[in-house]
């Protein structure tokens, strides 16, 4: 099977590609930046296309000519003080990478999708697929995650045929290789991943419910999806949801409770005072996003996760101690010292338009 991976780079990507590769799929892997050594470099066709401008159509119709599926995964978590790149990135990379699967006759596109497309949670009962997916109004993540349902909405109405769509909305994944690039998106260039595991506490509202899954098991979901060709939405969880104590334990801290409206406002604080590269949506995020049904996922792709969301947060925080990094540029390794170099080549990762 020949399969083009947006994002191939990223978190998920990387996990996705090398399970491709072990099945023996021919793989192109399109990103803005592509890997220079390694077997990600030597074993996947590379495209370079910038998906947050028109000027990628061409490439990625050349890309897609011939395939047998495109995986849609490339989205944008900063700069968080240019939502509009960050829209045009994701709604906008979406639309393109629509209209090039249609242009080139691909006959099945999986995207993904998020829990965070969905609505805000009513409580704690897990949630099917046939939840609202308008969005956790606060949270620029989650609007921009919906608009780009409504996409694939309208693209399903029209009959457009090809490509037949299927939407995977995992919960907050977790992934070792993915800690450098988490500790450069979410924690200030002057603090060490290690300080992350020594604090004495740690301020969270004890109503956190967090669906939470393993970056290799979404990679699992998606290859299941390609032999499959299903079309519609998955939601893909772990089990158990994690709490404030388990947040807290794994950090090897003690959790205090802080309402989740003194979090968001101490977050909006700290991110307009350049404190802090988050902004507060993200606290939004966390105490609204459902929990999620996984039978469909089980049942129609015979999908189960080999990680609890309890080990998968164990992994991941163990990276972020040691600053684990993965073999792209999107994955490179993270330190003060090369954060502290790229904001003064580069300026704050909260403004640039390409990080």
């Amino acid at each position: 099977m020949r399969v083009v991976v947006t994002g191939a780079t990223g978190n998920l990507g990387t996990a996705l590609v090398t399970r491709l590769l072990d099945a023996d799929h021919e793989v192109v892997g399109i990103a803005r930046r592509t890997p220079s050594a390694g077997d990600l470099a030597e074993l996947v066709t590379w495209v370079p296309a910038d998906l947050s401008r028109d000027a990628c159509a061409p490439a990625l119709r050349g890309a897609m000519r011939g395939a047998d599926a495109v995986v849609h995964l490339a989205w944008g978590f900063q700069p968080s003080r240019r939502p509009d790149y960050l829209e045009e990135l994701g709604v906008g990379g979406t639309r393109r990478v629509l209209a090039a699967a249609s242009a080139a006759g691909v006959p099945h596109l999986v995207h993904l999708s998020s829990v965070g497309a969905y609505a805000p949670k009513r409580d704690d009962v897990p949630v099917e697929e046939s939840y609202p997916t308008t969005g956790i109004p606060g949270s620029p993540y989650s609007r921009h995650k919906s608009a780009a349902e409504r996409l694939l909405d309208r693209h399903e109405a029209d009959g457009a045929g090809a490509p037949r769509v299927t939407r995977l909305r995992p919960g907050i994944l977790g992934h070792r290789a993915a800690a450098s690039a988490l500790l450069r998106y979410g924690v200030p260039a002057l603090v060490p991943g290690a300080a992350l595991t020594r604090l004495p506490f740690v301020p969270l509202d004890r109503r956190l419910a967090i669906p939470a899954v393993h970056a290799d098991d979404v990679a699992a979901a998606v290859a299941l999806a390609l032999d499959r060709t299903p079309g519609g939405a998955f939601n893909l969880m772990a089990e158990p949801p994690l709490g404030s104590h388990d947040l807290a334990a794994a950090l090897g801290a003690r959790a205090v409770h802080v309402p989740g409206r003194a979090l968001r406002a101490a977050a909006w604080a700290t991110w307009h005072a350049r404190l802090q590269p988050l902004d507060p949506g993200w606290v939004d995020l966390a105490m609204q996003v459902p929990l999620l049904d996984t039978t469909r996922a089980r049942v129609e792709l015979g999908w189960t996760p080999v990680h609890t969301a309890e080990a998968t947060l164990a992994e991941l925080v163990a990276g972020l101690r040691d600053s684990a990094s993965g073999p792209s540029p999107v994955l490179r390794p993270r330190s003060v010292a090369r954060q502290l170099s790229e904001r003064l080549r580069r300026g704050p990762i909260t403004r640039r338009e390409r990080p």
